[in-house]
């Protein structure tokens, strides 16, 4: 009987320790899993703080923007901002030079300057600028397309200015005589007179160099090419910036493209670029001229593209701003699966 018990008690104990055993082989385990747990999250904490905070990268040396400036929209003083910072800043600013000062290429051309853009690595980065109109690369076949921006001005505003140029040319170059040099009329007696030099239809200038190289686009008055100008403008453009508030452009470029504009708004602020290239002998036109002009299709079309260009040039600057004033945006990934 005793034997029995002791069996029974050496049994017992025996069982006591093996659930011991066990339940410290699982707590331990359990540890381990809670301990690789933990590292788990720290490391996706750590990783999550390194997205946030990171500077996004700058060194893109592939980089190739396109500036299709439209005559008359203050592109002068833009062009020199990128030649004042491109030396510090390690990027080329080239000069589009088309012969005879065409705005459109020729068929062949167009996919020569195309396949030259994006494949001239020696240049890289680069800024490409030149009167010439939005060239779409995606219907030209290449495998990299360039960033365009631009700039946009009131319609009547860039024809005056136009007008004065031809006559009395600019304080840029001002000894350079231009085509109607002498020529006194001012532009309100043109239009009273109704010549050519004055006629709306030159104002027909801003839809085509945002519309393209289709023929549509430098038909005057074409529904089409506007529709175009606008899809093209969104689609295509990173930012399109108005003559009238160059300084936010110039901001605006900084912000999202500093590879090539860090140091531009100060630049800017500081330097004479505000004030460069300004029609000389530039006379207003009466409110009378300015109503018989705003009676044309012409620029009532023009103009329709330059509200259009405005409010979407607003929306971009509120943000930018918005964001500079308070918690700024960033953006991180997270939930990637599988592991």
């Amino acid at each position: 009987m005793l034997n029995v018990h002791k069996l029974w008690l050496f049994t017992s104990m025996c069982v006591v320790v093996v659930v011991i055993l066990y339940f410290q082989s699982e707590i331990a385990r359990l540890e381990d899993v809670y301990r690789k747990l933990e590292f788990r999250v720290l490391q996706s904490h750590s990783e999550a703080r390194q997205y946030t905070t990171r500077e996004p990268p700058r060194d893109d040396d592939n980089l190739v923007v396109i500036y299709n400036r439209v005559p008359k929209t203050g592109s002068t003083s833009f062009v020199g901002v990128a030649y004042d910072l491109c030396k510090k800043n390690h990027f080329k600013v080239l000069h589009i030079n088309i012969t005879a000062n065409m705005h459109v290429m020729s068929l062949s051309n167009q996919y020569r300057f195309a396949q030259n853009v994006t494949k001239w690595q020696e240049v890289k980065p680069a800024l490409y600028h030149g009167h010439m109109a939005f060239l779409n690369f995606e219907r030209l076949g290449t495998n990299s397309r360039p960033i365009f921006i631009n700039l946009i001005r009131k319609p009547l505003d860039r024809l005056v200015s136009y007008y004065y140029f031809l006559r009395h040319g600019d304080n840029f170059r001002p000894h350079l005589v231009r085509k109607k040099h002498g020529d006194k009329m001012t532009f309100d007696e043109c239009v009273e007179k109704g010549q050519a030099d004055c006629d709306p239809s030159n104002m027909w200038l801003q839809v085509p160099f945002f519309c393209g190289h289709a023929a549509e686009c430098w038909r005057p008055g074409s529904s089409w090419a506007l529709q175009q100008a606008k899809h093209n403008l969104v689609q295509h453009y990173l930012v399109v910036g108005l003559t009238e508030d160059m300084l936010a452009f110039i901001s605006v470029l900084e912000a999202s493209l500093p590879r090539m504009f860090k140091g531009a708004t100060d630049h800017y602020r500081s330097s004479n670029r505000s004030h460069l290239r300004q029609t000389s002998a530039k006379i207003e036109p009466s409110q009378r001229t300015i109503d018989k002009i705003q009676q044309s299709l012409i620029w009532k079309m023009e103009n329709e593209l330059y509200e259009f260009a405005s409010e979407h040039f607003k929306f971009v600057k509120k943000k930018l701003l918005k964001e500079a004033n308070s918690v700024p945006q960033v953006f991180f990934y997270e939930k990637i699966r599988p592991k």
